[in-house]
């Protein structure tokens, strides 16, 4: 795809100082932030990137015109086979110099609500990219869907750009190891602020997704990666659920009890919803914000010397029960199917 060249003045004075329109107009960093407008603006400029964090199979059923894609959904294809960063910077360096990304490169970055709920993965990209020490990184405010609404098309022809050089200048604080959260956890490191950006039912137990549930010890507070979406009515049931926006009365609601000039830092099961809430700590102003990377799969997973609180450990029993309810329920939908399939062939 040949690109049209676009001033720089509308992309730094226009775009960038515009930013701070429609749903980012009190963020201490609104940049960070874009609309579907002013991402149509910068799309064909040969000095940004719009990345597709989808599948690749969504991206090629249809994309925002000249985007990229990485070949992987993003929280797959930048992470190892166990959901975690490469430690090995020039990975990165050599993934995101051959799709077309350079260090003077913008990035755009979006995800999709509706259809696929990559919001929440998008972000992955975005933390991976100021980890590297990538400081043009920006996110597309209410993904795909965002862009279909206000009218614009969408191309299925993929986009291949020249490979470029990047180069990683890591911030190492912006990346939170296990060992920190356990002196986190067992008191010899404070003032640092720990937000479980799990739901509810994670932090409490009722949901156990590792050997032992529970959250960490000295957890500041429990906000729930999905909460932090706007929320409107669903026209079927009525009741409210999150259309995959942030706007900054929602999201500061959250935080506001947090001090911004703490260390802070996000975790959850996979360490991949907690990079929404990296994001938007960056939004917020927050001087030092962190994901910790490994979260609750490698800690709760830990017998003896990783501290929980609230803990329980996994219920063998109860899984069985409730297999052995499945079983009994695909018999019972298997002779409704068959009952089904001989009335069918009596009314022929």
């Amino acid at each position: 795809m040949t690109r049209k060249p676009v001033l720089l003045i509308l992309i730094s004075a226009f775009i960038l100082a515009s930013a701070g329109l429609s749903y980012s107009a009190q963020w201490a960093n609104p940049d960070l932030l874009l609309d579907a407008k002013q991402v149509k603006e910068i799309v064909e400029s040969p000095d940004w990137v719009v990345l597709d964090c989808r599948e690749l199979k969504d991206y090629a059923k249809g994309h925002i015109p000249g985007a990229i894609s990485i070949g992987k959904q993003c929280k797959k294809g930048l992470r190892d086979k166990t959901s975690r960063a490469f430690l090995d910077p020039s990975k990165y360096e050599k993934l995101f110099g051959k799709v077309g990304i350079g260090n003077d490169t913008h990035v755009v970055i979006y995800g999709e609500h509706v259809k696929t709920d990559t919001m929440k993965d998008t972000t992955v990209a975005f933390w991976i990219l100021e980890y590297l020490g990538h400081d043009k990184v920006h996110v597309l405010n209410g993904g795909i869907d965002a862009w279909v609404n206000a009218g614009y098309p969408l191309d299925n022809k993929p986009t291949i750009l020249e490979a470029k050089t990047f180069k990683a200048n890591v911030v190492h604080s912006r990346y939170a190891t296990t060992d920190e959260i356990l002196e986190i956890a067992t008191g010899s490191k404070k003032d640092v602020q720990l937000i479980d950006s799990r739901t509810k039912d994670e932090n409490t137990g009722s949901d156990q997704r590792a050997l032992r549930a529970g959250y960490v010890p000295n957890t500041t507070v429990n906000i729930s990666h999905k909460d932090t979406f706007d929320q409107s009515e669903d026209l079927e049931t009525g009741k409210m659920k999150d259309n995959g926006f942030l706007s900054y009365d929602r999201v500061a609601s959250f935080y506001k009890d947090l001090d911004p000039n703490k260390r802070t830092v996000g975790y959850c099961q996979t360490g991949t919803r907690s990079t929404l809430t990296y994001l938007e700590l960056r939004l917020l102003g927050f001087k030092d914000p962190a994901n910790w990377d490994e979260s609750w799969r490698v800690y709760g997973s830990h017998y003896k010397d990783y501290p929980v609180a609230g803990e329980q450990f996994f219920d063998f029993n109860r899984v069985k029960k409730a297999e052995k309810k499945i079983k009994k329920l695909e018999e019972k939908l298997a002779a409704l199917e068959e009952k089904a399939a001989k009335e069918d062939e009596e009314k022929k």
